[in-house]
């Protein structure tokens, strides 16, 4: 018997990237505190919050395959956050314009019942186009990412803002590193195809 798969998370771009595969799934929003630690570098950040995510369903599904992702988008080294307000998002857009921003995309698959965990920090590089404020305005008020990393959303109207991105896998951007993803389900035997 193939074990429960569980999402740990509330996002809906990452429910949808994970539905692709055509595996059943569940997806349950972990509460923890998603605050870097200081001296935390942003992809040791992104992999101890999926980490700790995955653990955290982990404890009341203990046979689940559990799925666990964290995004840290970076300038200059310094992380930048989820904006949550309009205000917070114009800062960061007008920041970011005519730069380039790594978005460091966690992933941890867990099995609760064997302890076995696979982790993996997959980074996608973004050149962000010069902006106008009028653009950057425009775009906030169609598109509201204040819950995204970055305050860009690639998978709608946010490829307007991207003038060119890098990696491994474009999934990484969205959240969910699906490529690196399906070689850990093949580790613990569930093939997607």
């Amino acid at each position: 018997m193939k074990p429960k798969l569980i999402l740990a998370s509330s996002s809906p771009y990452r429910q949808e990237l994970l539905a692709r595969l055509g595996l059943p799934f569940d997806a349950i929003s972990p509460a923890i505190d998603e605050s870097p630690l200081e001296g935390e570098l942003p992809q040791e950040t992104a992999l101890r919050l999926a980490q700790l995510k995955a653990k955290k369903i982990a404890e009341s599904h203990p046979d689940a395959l559990v799925i666990g992702c964290d995004q840290v988008a970076t300038l200059d080294g310094i992380q930048l956050g989820k904006p949550m307000t309009h205000e917070n998002a114009v800062k960061q857009l007008q920041h970011q314009r005519g730069r380039h921003v790594t978005f460091h995309s966690a992933l941890c698959l867990f099995n609760a019942a064997t302890k076995h965990m696979q982790t993996e920090v997959v980074p996608y590089d973004v050149e962000f186009r010069q902006l106008t404020d009028a653009q950057i305005e425009n775009y906030l008020r169609i598109e509201a990412p204040y819950n995204c990393a970055g305050s860009a959303k690639s998978e709608g109207l946010g490829i307007a803002l991207i003038a060119s991105m890098t990696g491994s896998d474009p999934n990484a951007l969205i959240g969910l590193p699906l490529i690196k993803l399906i070689s850990m389900l093949q580790n613990e035997q569930v093939h997607v195809i």
